[in-house]
């Protein structure tokens, strides 16, 4: 097995074992034997191209047209001509994988289920950092370079699976690089024949490293230093906690098997929640039926955010239990509050998958189908083993709390331990947001009061403005921000909400979720991407969590809050409502921001809703498309720039066309004879400017092994050129065009198919070019270099200045 060949196999297995890093982050793992497919077709393409020796650009370029192909096979077959060459519809359709990927990456959490558009990112993200690896390490010979792109793969993974990305998918990364330095040291070093490994370990013995094949001292002392390194890599962070998770990774959290046991650990929803609001259709994600008097108060309610560390709010990790029949009654909830139970249809879109599931809150009971805990503390569900939202069909029991304003502002001091669990705030915080949350409250009478101060400050009193581009945050350092430039969107009220209630000693949290959606004509609600909001909820004593809306232009204020709040004591609660609910629909109905090009099978519903004429489908915009083909023109035509080049010098070369003179014809001569050296060199046999036109002409003859006609052509031409350089008068002399045919097409005979090919798609003399551009650069170089001497005042008229002054 020749050097190459080795480390090709090497680039290989060590891109494939960092990607090993990228399992945690997808449900299944399938997808690693398709990378590993594609990637071995592109490593063969480049092994192949490199065995006929073409130049390294075309072997790249080679590569990255397999990788297309490859790809297109694999992703956009219906839409590509005989199934693997791209079109503008295959364009089309990749821009399209790649934004729904770029949208579902956002959306789900880890593990995320295996779509076609993430799919489409991590196979291709694989191929990239593949073709990087194989060209560094094989095609430039630069292996320790590789260790970059390498890095880049495992770090994305790292960073993605927050911690799942652990020891061993890092040992298998870094054995990997080592693997490609130790090929690429092995190679290097059979380059110098045999190495010498030390002295003998015996007097007399034989001296270690002298057989071919035995193993040499450099290659062992490579192997126990890399074995030093991952170990010292590995322990390090064991035994300092401080260095847990990182480049390494920790374990991750995640819901696990088993009655009444398991944790979880959330992944931040906040991730595409700015990303959900920006998306320019409103895609539908839900719809649901219900039977609230009130349905503009139904927030459908995925999880809440509990720890505020001073970097971000983040869920906290508790234990899951078993979804009871019942859920237990809502933490703080009095008797005398007035409640309703409701009932409530959910139907999830096959395109909308979360692990958490939406509920209004507090659900009572839940009737789902599926693999899915509860966790008492936040009242969620959480799905269990890879269980997701995905296409859910659901009923939820809940309660709708009614409190009165004097219920409120009656509420009695919270139990110590959910005091300080819930008011803890991080020593980071900037004394601003105590500071602004005492100068608005000031003057009230009690914590109720407090709270709607803050919520009205926010919506029309403070001057804030709702903008989704503002850039999103979480920590103290974004809360700042966003009191002193006062615009941001529900992420930024609801956080500075909910902090600025914990430094007045009001417990507080952030839930995150959708507002209640858009009624359609049929009666149903439809919940779409934009619905997505964040709220705060604060607590209190004889209610329990109790939201509020600081965000202005959003959701619905809740009525215990506003103005004309009904202070008396409540009558007799109300009784739950007989009738049920209709329940929804096999198929979500599409909403009329559903996006024409995703109504497929398994995206969006069979029909619109009513009174809203379908718009017509805008599909990729065109400048889009024309960046896309120009891209896909530039990777084909790039390949084959030399040979353009070199078909154009050859026609330039043997245009008859010009004048009559004696100088012309010379010219032709010239031009004739450096067409038949730059041929020469194309097949293979390299120039010498040393040698005299007819020593010249006999290496040709004997290195492209011409014969007849074309030897005889070549020495023809080589006597024309000694009499242009050399006659006092070299009359006679005709343009000698059919000689150099005659030579092109000797060589062309004689060189072989492979030879022949090369010689057409990868032209050696197209160097010139190169070499012609470097000249020209040095020359501009001087040419500069003279005119800022020139313009630069000489060192003896700087002393004499000096001197005077």
């Amino acid at each position: 097995m020749s050097g190459r060949t080795r480390l090709a196999l090497c680039a290989f297995a060590a891109t494939m074992m960092t990607a090993g890093a990228l399992l945690p982050l997808v449900e299944t793992s399938g997808w690693l034997l398709q990378a590993a497919f594609l990637l071995a077709v592109q490593s063969g393409v480049g092994a192949l191209a490199r065995r006929m020796r073409l130049a390294r650009i075309l072997t790249v370029s080679l590569q990255a047209l397999a990788t297309l192909l490859t790809l297109t096979a694999a992703f956009a077959r219906e839409h590509a001509l005989l199934g693997v060459l791209p079109g503008p519809r295959t364009v089309q359709r990749l821009a399209e994988l790649l934004t729904t990927g770029a949208d579902d990456v956002g959306r789900y959490a880890i593990p995320a289920p295996a779509t076609d558009g993430i799919l489409l990112m991590l196979i291709g993200g694989i191929l990239l950092i593949g073709l990087a690896v194989d060209v560094l390490a094989v095609t430039c010979r630069a292996a320790a370079a590789a260790g970059l792109p390498l890095l880049a793969l495992y770090s994305v993974a790292a960073g993605l699976s927050d911690g799942g990305a652990g020891w061993l998918w890092f040992l298998l990364a870094a054995c990997g690089y080592l693997l490609l330095l130790l090929a690429e040291g092995r190679d290097r070093l059979s380059r110098w024949g045999r190495v010498f490994g030390g002295a003998p370990r015996t007097q007399g013995g034989p001296a270690a490293g002298q057989g071919a094949g035995r193993a040499l001292a450099p290659v062992r002392t490579g192997r126990r230093i890399g074995v030093v390194a991952l170990g010292i890599a590995l322990a390090v962070p064991a035994a300092l906690p401080a260095l847990d998770g990182g480049l390494l990774g920790g374990t991750g959290g995640g819901s696990r098997g088993g009655s009444g046991g398991g944790t979880i650990s959330a992944v931040n929803p906040l991730v595409s929640l700015q990303n959900n609001l920006n998306q320019p259709e409103n895609r539908e994600v839900m719809t649901y039926r219900t039977n609230s008097a009130n349905p503009g108060d139904l927030y459908l309610r995925i999880l809440a955010l509990d720890q505020f560390s001073g970097g971000e709010w983040r869920p906290s990790t508790r234990r899951l239990r078993d979804v009871p029949d019942r859920l237990p009654q809502p933490s703080g909830l009095g008797q005398d509050v007035a409640v309703t139970e409701i009932r409530t249809n959910i139907s999830a879109s096959p395109s909308y998958r979360q692990t958490y599931l939406p509920l209004p809150y507090p659900a009572s009971e839940v009737d789902v189908r599926g693999r899915w805990r509860y966790e008492p503390e936040g009242r969620t569900l959480v799905g269990d083993d890879g269980q997701t939202t995905r296409g859910a069909r659901y009923e939820v029991s809940s309660l709708s709390v009614e409190p009165t304003a004097a219920q409120l502002a009656r509420s009695t001091a919270p139990p110590p331990d959910l005091a300080r669990e819930y008011t803890r705030v991080p020593p980071s915080l900037p004394d601003v947001v105590g500071k602004t949350a005492a100068r608005v409250t000031e003057g009230a009478a009690d914590d109720y009061e407090r709270a709607v101060r803050l919520q009205d400050w926010f919506t029309s009193e403070g001057g804030f403005r709702y903008d989704t581009t503002v850039t999103s945050g979480t920590g103290t350092t974004a809360i700042e921000r966003f009191l002193k430039e006062k615009e941001g969107f529900c992420v930024h009220f609801s956080f500075a909400m909910a902090a600025m209630a914990r430094t007045l000693d009001i417990p507080a949290r952030v839930a995150v979720g959708f507002t209640p959606g858009t009624v359609q004509a049929d009666g149903s609600v439809s919940v779409g991407l934009q619905d997505a909001h964040a709220w705060p909820e604060l607590y209190f004593e004889g209610v329990g969590w109790t939201r509020f809306e600081p965000t202005p232009s959003r959701g619905s204020t809740p009525a215990y809050t506003l103005p004309d709040a009904p202070s008396q004591d409540p009558s007799d609660p109300a009784q739950p409502t007989d009738g049920a609910s209709v329940a929804p629909t096999a198929e979500p109905s599409a909403s009329e921001s559903c996006p024409a090009q995703t109504r497929q099978p398994g995206e969006c519903g069979a029909s619109a809703a009513a009174g809203v004429a379908d718009s017509a489908d805008p599909g990729t915009p065109a400048g889009t498309v024309v960046l896309w083909v120009l891209g896909a023109l530039v990777v084909l035509v790039l390949p084959l720039m030399p040979m353009l080049w070199r078909m154009r010098a050859r026609a330039r070369r043997l245009s008859s066309s010009g004048g009559r003179t004696a100088s012309d014809t010379a010219a032709r001569v010239m031009a004739a004879w450096r067409e038949i050296t730059d041929t020469a060199w194309d097949h293979g046999i390299p120039p010498d400017d040393s040698q005299t036109p007819r020593k010249a002409a006999a290496r040709v003859v004997r290195l492209g092994g011409l014969e007849g006609p074309a030897s005889a052509a070549v020495h023809r031409v080589a006597g024309a050129v000694e009499r242009v350089l050399y006659a006092p008068e070299p009359g006679g002399i005709t343009t000698p065009v059919e000689d150099v045919r005659e030579v092109r097409a000797g060589l062309r005979a004689s060189g072989g198919r492979w030879n022949t090919l090369r010689a057409t798609l990868a032209p050696r003399s197209a160097v010139r070019v190169v070499r012609a551009g470097s000249e020209r650069l040095s020359e501009l170089g001087r040419r500069w270099s003279g005119v800022v001497g020139r313009l630069r005042p000489a060192p003896g008229a700087r002393r004499s200045s000096r001197q005077r002054g």
